[in-house]
């Protein structure tokens, strides 16, 4: 007898299950519920839409229609959830719809964090997250002198540098020391935060914001005790699971502040497994490949990857999602800068001792025209010397470098065994005969 499956969300997570799910059992019938109008789109691409490079509707992947014709998937957008019982497995929407279930995923995302500041809700103020909140913004840059930046994460700075290249003056204001918080080191971001002053982006660091200014709409921001104008204000000061489904259904919440489940994707309730109910996405915290515990993974590559899994398993399939590393990777105007595993700063939290390499270089051969400045920094904790982090920072080809690592704190390497067995492909438009990842490497064993 076939399945149905019924999917709560149509992020990356979402859709990626209930393709998954249909793949594996072509009989399934498989039904998405959505508040979103939009599906099928990466956030991500936001602030270069924002700048013109990219365009609203190609964005988009696919649409309800596709998904139905070449995939016999019902899509129901701008529908919301009322209620949900896994005792009699039914999902009922605000319209009084009812659906029935043998499995549910639950992929409701995240939502963006807004400090309780006075002001938040004035006109003008916006978080950047949905299709909809860019051309909320969109429409409101027209009118706009002066940006201000609540947050200088890689979705802030992102979106600062957009809006400066189309003439708008930006202050990005940060409550830590630094850009790029947690994530990276000060040494690695600060290379950035240089470039986007250069570009005329205004930073303020050390300052937490304390009020948005204005009457009916937005004049302008209190931080640290000084007041910022502004004709438009964005919050990109992180986000949160989206917890009101699996609270419906009493899931057990982890200390996190997201949703508890095992590797097969599938949900606890008071620490028993909960039949036939999975999720994936922002919505879940993840096991970490670094430290035994717990980690959040927010990320558009994390929410596939579990996706795959729950939905195999809500057709009757036995998948398994593994540890994460989290590695990430932002393309800031010329820059790029990517991370993997711990930070100094996460590491700290987590309580380790941490011996860091690092090394500078080129991404060519020196003797071939157009190499970039590239630098590699590299964590391992000193007691058992494995690898845990590491940050790159250059102009090109930071990815597959960072992916090289990543699969190293994966599979537990140590920087001794990377420095014996680990290998570079060379050619001279594409590297160094030795690359500087090996470099940092050494420089870490030197330190260890």
């Amino acid at each position: 007898m076939s399945k149905n499956v019924i999917v709560i969300g149509s992020g990356a997570a979402g859709m990626t299950a209930a393709s998954e799910a249909k793949r594996c059992d072509p009989s399934a019938k498989v039904t998405v519920i959505t508040e979103d109008e939009h599906i099928a789109y990466s956030p991500c691409v936001i602030p270069w839409a924002l700048e013109g490079k990219a365009k609203w509707e190609d964005i988009v992947m696919h649409d309800a229609a596709f998904y139905k014709e070449e995939r016999d998937i019902e899509v129901l957008t701008k529908t919301k959830v009322a209620s949900v019982s896994d005792a009699d497995k039914k999902v009922v929407t605000e319209d009084g719809k009812e659906f029935a279930y043998d499995s549910l995923v639950i992929a409701t995302g995240s939502t963006v964090f807004i400090p309780p500041v006075e002001g938040k809700d004035l006109k003008g103020v916006f978080g950047i997250k949905t299709i909809n909140d860019g051309k909320a913004i969109e429409s409101a840059l027209r009118d706009a002198k002066k940006v201000v930046i609540a947050g200088a994460g890689v979705i802030g700075l992102e979106a600062a540098l957009a809006f400066v290249n189309i003439g708008k003056e930006v202050t990005v204001i940060e409550m830590m020391d630094q850009v790029i918080p947690r994530i990276a080191d000060s040494d690695m971001a600060e290379p950035i935060q240089k470039y986007l002053e250069d570009c005329d982006v205004k930073i303020i660091l050390k300052a937490p914001l304390q009020k948005v200014c204005g009457t009916d709409r937005v004049t302008g921001v209190v931080a640290a005790g000084i007041e910022y104008p502004a004709d438009l204000v964005i919050f990109a000061t992180g986000v949160r699971a989206n917890l009101a489904i699996p609270k419906m259904l009493e899931l057990d919440i982890g200390q996190l502040g997201a949703v508890v489940t095992a590797p097969t994707m599938q949900a606890y309730r008071r620490g028993r497994l909960v039949k036939d109910v999975f999720l994936a996405g922002d919505v879940v915290q993840c096991q970490s490949a670094v430290v035994a515990g717990p980690t959040m993974s927010q990320l558009g590559s994390s929410a596939v990857r579990e996706g795959l899994v729950a939905g195999r398993n809500a057709v009757g399939g036995n998948a398994v999602c593994g540890p994460v590393a989290s590695p990430w990777v932002s393309a800031i105007g010329s820059k790029q800068i990517a991370g993997t595993g711990m930070s100094l700063g996460l590491a700290s939290w987590y309580g380790l001792d941490v011996a860091t390499g690092k090394a500078e270089g080129l991404t060519r051969a020196r003797y071939y025209p157009g190499g970039k400045p590239l630098t590699v920094k590299v964590l391992a904790d000193r007691c058992s010397r494995r690898i845990i982090g590491a940050q790159i920072v250059s102009e090109e080809d930071v990815t597959g470098r960072i992916n090289w690592l990543t699969a190293a704190i994966i599979d537990g390497t140590t920087a001794d065994d990377f420095a014996v067995r680990a290998e570079n492909a060379y050619c001279p438009p594409t590297n160094q005969v030795r690359d500087v990842v090996l470099a940092a490497v050494d420089d870490l064993l030197r330190k260890l």
